[in-house]
């Protein structure tokens, strides 16, 4: 029976990859509109169930 290779010595063969510019904006992107739409959903719970 052969042995399945492990996924951590899998990654340990791999050659180092940097991003390119489109990946970096894409992670950019998803950032700032994960954030943005968080500080939409707190100004709306804040308006429309206000503290007493």
């Amino acid at each position: 029976m052969t042995e399945t290779p492990k996924i951590a010595d899998e990654i340990k063969k791999m050659e180092y990859e940097p991003l390119d510019s489109v990946e970096k904006k894409l992670i950019l992107f998803s950032i700032l509109t994960g954030v943005a739409l968080l500080v939409i959903l707190v100004l709306i719970s804040y308006i429309f169930f206000p503290t007493v």
